[in-house]
Protein backbone atom coordinates (compact mmCIF):
# COMPACT_ATOMS: atom_id res chain seq x y z
CA UNK A 1 0.00 0.00 0.00
CA UNK A 2 3.08 2.51 0.55
CA UNK A 3 4.06 4.63 -2.45
CA UNK A 4 0.41 4.86 -4.24
CA UNK A 5 -0.85 8.12 -5.09
CA UNK A 6 -4.25 8.07 -5.68
CA UNK A 7 -6.44 10.85 -4.72
CA UNK A 8 -9.20 10.36 -2.01
CA UNK A 9 -11.98 8.28 -3.66
CA UNK A 10 -15.28 8.62 -1.57
CA UNK A 11 -16.00 5.42 0.52
CA UNK A 12 -19.37 5.29 -0.21
CA UNK A 13 -18.55 4.99 -3.97
CA UNK A 14 -16.19 2.63 -3.32
CA UNK A 15 -19.04 0.72 -1.03
CA UNK A 16 -21.24 0.67 -3.67
CA UNK A 17 -18.86 -0.63 -6.39
CA UNK A 18 -18.46 -3.82 -4.51
CA UNK A 19 -22.09 -4.16 -4.25
CA UNK A 20 -22.54 -3.90 -7.43
CA UNK A 21 -19.40 -7.05 -7.49
CA UNK A 22 -20.98 -9.00 -4.73
CA UNK A 23 -24.43 -9.21 -6.91
CA UNK A 24 -22.73 -10.99 -9.67
CA UNK A 25 -21.41 -13.90 -7.67
CA UNK A 26 -24.35 -14.81 -5.99
CA UNK A 27 -24.91 -18.77 -7.33
CA UNK A 28 -22.25 -19.56 -5.14
CA UNK A 29 -23.14 -17.90 -1.99
CA UNK A 30 -24.36 -20.74 1.15
CA UNK A 31 -25.56 -19.18 4.01
CA UNK A 32 -24.57 -20.71 7.24
CA UNK A 33 -26.24 -20.56 10.28
CA UNK A 34 -24.74 -20.99 13.86
CA UNK A 35 -27.20 -21.02 16.85
CA UNK A 36 -26.13 -18.71 19.62
CA UNK A 37 -28.56 -19.07 22.51
CA UNK A 38 -32.29 -20.90 22.46
CA UNK A 39 -33.79 -18.33 20.42
CA UNK A 40 -30.96 -16.21 18.31
CA UNK A 41 -28.86 -17.20 15.14
CA UNK A 42 -26.19 -15.80 13.49
CA UNK A 43 -26.62 -16.10 9.88
CA UNK A 44 -23.59 -15.71 7.56
CA UNK A 45 -23.18 -14.99 3.63
CA UNK A 46 -22.01 -12.38 1.66
CA UNK A 47 -22.31 -8.64 3.18
CA UNK A 48 -23.57 -8.01 6.85
CA UNK A 49 -24.14 -10.83 9.29
CA UNK A 50 -27.73 -11.18 10.03
CA UNK A 51 -29.10 -12.06 13.12
CA UNK A 52 -31.94 -14.20 13.83
CA UNK A 53 -34.50 -14.03 16.77
CA UNK A 54 -37.30 -16.88 17.22
CA UNK A 55 -39.98 -15.20 19.22
CA UNK A 56 -43.55 -17.11 20.03
CA UNK A 57 -45.27 -14.93 17.14
CA UNK A 58 -43.00 -14.68 14.23
CA UNK A 59 -38.78 -14.38 13.31
CA UNK A 60 -37.50 -10.92 13.70
CA UNK A 61 -34.36 -10.81 11.46
CA UNK A 62 -31.22 -8.31 11.91
CA UNK A 63 -30.61 -7.21 8.59
CA UNK A 64 -30.81 -8.54 5.28
CA UNK A 65 -27.52 -8.75 3.04
CA UNK A 66 -28.31 -8.87 -0.71
CA UNK A 67 -31.31 -9.05 -2.50
CA UNK A 68 -29.78 -12.13 -4.70
CA UNK A 69 -29.24 -14.07 -1.88
CA UNK A 70 -33.52 -13.30 -0.05
CA UNK A 71 -34.57 -17.03 -1.50
CA UNK A 72 -31.44 -18.73 0.35
CA UNK A 73 -31.75 -16.27 3.19
CA UNK A 74 -35.65 -17.58 3.69
CA UNK A 75 -35.10 -21.01 2.92
CA UNK A 76 -32.34 -20.77 5.97
CA UNK A 77 -34.54 -19.43 8.77
CA UNK A 78 -37.11 -22.01 7.38
CA UNK A 79 -34.46 -24.34 8.40
CA UNK A 80 -34.22 -22.88 11.81
CA UNK A 81 -38.19 -21.90 12.87
CA UNK A 82 -41.43 -22.85 10.95
CA UNK A 83 -42.30 -19.17 12.30
CA UNK A 84 -42.74 -16.36 9.64
CA UNK A 85 -40.45 -14.12 9.38
CA UNK A 86 -42.17 -10.68 11.05
CA UNK A 87 -40.15 -7.82 11.31
CA UNK A 88 -36.28 -7.04 9.63
CA UNK A 89 -34.09 -4.74 11.37
CA UNK A 90 -31.87 -2.58 9.63
CA UNK A 91 -28.18 -1.73 11.69
CA UNK A 92 -27.93 1.28 9.06
CA UNK A 93 -28.41 2.03 5.60
CA UNK A 94 -25.35 -0.02 3.67
CA UNK A 95 -26.06 -2.10 0.77
CA UNK A 96 -24.57 -5.05 1.74
CA UNK A 97 -26.93 -5.08 4.95
CA UNK A 98 -30.32 -3.12 3.19
CA UNK A 99 -30.30 -4.31 -0.24
CA UNK A 100 -32.40 -7.37 0.26
CA UNK A 101 -35.24 -5.15 1.73
CA UNK A 102 -37.49 -5.00 -0.93
CA UNK A 103 -37.38 -8.73 -1.24
CA UNK A 104 -39.00 -9.41 2.27
CA UNK A 105 -41.34 -6.21 2.46
CA UNK A 106 -42.86 -7.79 -0.84
CA UNK A 107 -43.16 -10.60 1.64
CA UNK A 108 -45.32 -8.32 4.07
CA UNK A 109 -41.96 -8.49 6.59
CA UNK A 110 -42.03 -4.96 8.28
CA UNK A 111 -38.83 -2.99 8.29
CA UNK A 112 -37.60 -1.09 11.09
CA UNK A 113 -34.95 1.78 11.06
CA UNK A 114 -33.53 4.56 12.08
CA UNK A 115 -35.13 7.86 11.36
CA UNK A 116 -31.74 8.18 9.42
CA UNK A 117 -31.33 5.08 7.66
CA UNK A 118 -35.01 5.58 6.04
CA UNK A 119 -33.79 9.45 4.93
CA UNK A 120 -30.55 7.74 3.22
CA UNK A 121 -32.48 4.94 1.52
CA UNK A 122 -35.01 7.19 0.20
CA UNK A 123 -32.72 9.68 -1.37
CA UNK A 124 -31.06 6.80 -3.12
CA UNK A 125 -32.80 6.56 -6.68
CA UNK A 126 -31.43 2.99 -6.62
CA UNK A 127 -32.77 1.75 -3.74
CA UNK A 128 -36.15 -0.24 -4.07
CA UNK A 129 -38.87 2.25 -2.35
CA UNK A 130 -40.69 -1.27 -1.45
CA UNK A 131 -37.83 -1.56 0.93
CA UNK A 132 -37.83 1.56 2.41
CA UNK A 133 -38.76 1.27 6.53
CA UNK A 134 -41.94 1.44 7.44
CA UNK A 135 -41.20 2.08 11.07
CA UNK A 136 -38.67 4.57 12.23
CA UNK A 137 -37.07 6.07 15.66
CA UNK A 138 -34.63 8.91 17.02
CA UNK A 139 -33.38 7.19 20.19
CA UNK A 140 -34.48 3.92 20.92
CA UNK A 141 -37.30 1.19 19.91
CA UNK A 142 -38.71 -1.66 21.46
CA UNK A 143 -39.87 -4.81 19.18
CA UNK A 144 -42.35 -7.18 20.66
CA UNK A 145 -41.56 -11.24 19.75
CA UNK A 146 -44.74 -12.46 21.47
CA UNK A 147 -42.73 -13.87 24.51
CA UNK A 148 -40.44 -10.52 25.38
CA UNK A 149 -38.44 -7.50 23.30
CA UNK A 150 -35.62 -6.66 21.33
CA UNK A 151 -33.71 -3.78 22.26
CA UNK A 152 -32.69 -1.17 19.49
CA UNK A 153 -30.35 1.38 20.25
CA UNK A 154 -29.13 4.70 18.35
CA UNK A 155 -25.25 5.40 19.08
CA UNK A 156 -24.95 8.31 16.74
CA UNK A 157 -22.25 9.47 14.34
CA UNK A 158 -19.78 6.48 14.47
CA UNK A 159 -19.48 3.88 11.20
CA UNK A 160 -22.76 6.34 10.04
CA UNK A 161 -25.39 8.64 11.52
CA UNK A 162 -28.06 5.89 11.61
CA UNK A 163 -25.98 3.06 13.60
CA UNK A 164 -28.19 0.50 16.65
CA UNK A 165 -26.85 -1.81 18.42
CA UNK A 166 -29.54 -4.59 18.83
CA UNK A 167 -30.02 -6.40 22.36
CA UNK A 168 -31.95 -9.89 22.12
CA UNK A 169 -33.88 -10.60 25.42
CA UNK A 170 -33.30 -12.94 27.64
CA UNK A 171 -29.63 -13.48 26.17
CA UNK A 172 -25.91 -12.84 26.44
CA UNK A 173 -25.65 -11.29 22.97
CA UNK A 174 -26.03 -8.18 20.73
CA UNK A 175 -25.57 -7.65 16.92
CA UNK A 176 -23.01 -4.83 16.63
CA UNK A 177 -23.71 -3.69 12.92
CA UNK A 178 -20.71 -2.18 11.31
CA UNK A 179 -19.49 -0.45 14.75
CA UNK A 180 -17.79 -3.84 14.38
CA UNK A 181 -15.18 -5.28 11.90
CA UNK A 182 -13.35 -8.28 13.05
CA UNK A 183 -9.60 -7.38 13.07
CA UNK A 184 -9.74 -5.40 10.20
CA UNK A 185 -9.70 -2.02 9.42
CA UNK A 186 -13.53 -0.32 10.02
CA UNK A 187 -15.04 1.50 7.23
CA UNK A 188 -16.04 4.69 9.09
CA UNK A 189 -17.97 6.70 6.43
CA UNK A 190 -17.78 9.97 6.75
CA UNK A 191 -19.62 11.13 3.87
CA UNK A 192 -22.48 9.27 5.89
CA UNK A 193 -22.01 10.88 9.71
CA UNK A 194 -19.35 8.98 10.61
CA UNK A 195 -17.02 9.89 13.09
CA UNK A 196 -13.65 7.85 14.10
CA UNK A 197 -13.73 9.86 17.79
CA UNK A 198 -17.71 8.80 17.86
CA UNK A 199 -17.27 5.50 16.45
CA UNK A 200 -14.87 4.93 19.27
CA UNK A 201 -16.77 6.88 22.27
CA UNK A 202 -19.55 4.09 20.92
CA UNK A 203 -17.94 1.18 21.31
CA UNK A 204 -16.65 1.97 24.51
CA UNK A 205 -20.10 3.15 25.63
CA UNK A 206 -21.69 0.37 24.73
CA UNK A 207 -18.91 -2.76 25.67
CA UNK A 208 -19.34 -1.55 29.65
CA UNK A 209 -22.45 -3.22 28.99
CA UNK A 210 -20.87 -6.85 28.72
CA UNK A 211 -19.10 -8.72 30.40
CA UNK A 212 -16.82 -11.88 29.18
CA UNK A 213 -19.44 -14.32 28.23
CA UNK A 214 -21.15 -11.89 26.43
CA UNK A 215 -21.89 -13.17 22.42
CA UNK A 216 -21.21 -10.27 19.55
CA UNK A 217 -22.65 -10.71 16.47
CA UNK A 218 -20.66 -8.16 14.10
CA UNK A 219 -21.22 -6.72 11.06
CA UNK A 220 -18.31 -8.37 9.36
CA UNK A 221 -16.28 -10.96 10.99
CA UNK A 222 -16.81 -14.19 12.65
CA UNK A 223 -18.37 -13.87 16.43
CA UNK A 224 -16.89 -12.70 18.48
CA UNK A 225 -16.35 -11.41 22.38
CA UNK A 226 -16.35 -8.33 24.19
CA UNK A 227 -12.17 -8.23 24.45
CA UNK A 228 -12.51 -8.88 20.51
CA UNK A 229 -14.19 -5.57 20.27
CA UNK A 230 -12.06 -3.74 22.55
CA UNK A 231 -9.50 -4.83 20.43
CA UNK A 232 -10.53 -3.38 17.28
CA UNK A 233 -10.79 0.20 18.94
CA UNK A 234 -7.26 -0.02 20.85
CA UNK A 235 -6.49 0.21 17.02
CA UNK A 236 -8.30 2.67 15.78
CA UNK A 237 -6.40 4.88 18.77
CA UNK A 238 -2.95 3.59 18.02
CA UNK A 239 -2.96 3.97 14.26
CA UNK A 240 -4.77 7.68 14.78
CA UNK A 241 -1.99 8.28 17.00
CA UNK A 242 0.71 7.34 14.89
CA UNK A 243 -1.48 9.87 11.72
CA UNK A 244 -1.82 12.12 13.67
CA UNK A 245 2.14 12.42 14.80
CA UNK A 246 2.41 12.69 11.41
CA UNK A 247 0.51 15.17 10.57
CA UNK A 248 1.89 17.17 13.26
CA UNK A 249 5.33 16.59 11.69
CA UNK A 250 4.33 18.58 8.55
CA UNK A 251 3.43 15.65 6.28
CA UNK A 252 0.73 15.83 3.75
CA UNK A 253 -1.95 13.22 3.62
CA UNK A 254 -0.22 11.27 0.65
CA UNK A 255 3.23 11.67 2.42
CA UNK A 256 1.50 9.99 5.53
CA UNK A 257 0.40 7.07 2.83
CA UNK A 258 3.89 6.87 1.81
CA UNK A 259 5.94 6.50 4.88
CA UNK A 260 2.31 4.30 6.27
CA UNK A 261 1.80 3.05 9.42
CA UNK A 262 3.60 0.72 11.91
CA UNK A 263 4.08 -2.96 10.84
CA UNK A 264 2.25 -4.32 13.39
CA UNK A 265 -1.32 -3.44 11.06
CA UNK A 266 -0.43 -5.18 8.36
CA UNK A 267 -2.66 -7.85 9.15
CA UNK A 268 -5.44 -5.67 10.16
CA UNK A 269 -5.87 -4.49 6.24
CA UNK A 270 -8.31 -5.79 3.70
CA UNK A 271 -9.73 -5.49 -0.08
CA UNK A 272 -12.41 -2.72 1.35
CA UNK A 273 -10.55 -0.74 3.85
CA UNK A 274 -6.87 -0.37 2.87
CA UNK A 275 -3.91 0.48 5.09
CA UNK A 276 -4.09 3.86 2.46
CA UNK A 277 -7.70 4.51 2.97
CA UNK A 278 -8.15 3.81 6.59
CA UNK A 279 -5.06 6.65 6.89
CA UNK A 280 -6.97 9.11 4.87
CA UNK A 281 -10.36 8.50 7.17
CA UNK A 282 -7.71 9.27 9.87
CA UNK A 283 -5.73 12.17 8.37
CA UNK A 284 -9.13 13.51 7.63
Amino acid sequence: MRGLKFGFISALYLFAAFAVQAQSNMDNVEIKATQLSERVYMLTGMGGNIGVYVGDDGVVMIDAQYKGLADKISAAITEISEQPIKTLVNTHFHADHTDGNAAFARKGVNVVAHDNVRARLAANSDFDAVGLPKMTFKQMHSVDTGDASIKLTHYPNGHTDGDIIVWFPNSNVIHAGDLFFVDRFPFVDLNAGGNVQGYIDNVRAVVQQLDADTQIIPGHGGLSNRDDWIRLVDMMEATRAEVMAMKEQGMTEDEAVESGLSEQWADWSWNFITEERWIRTLYK
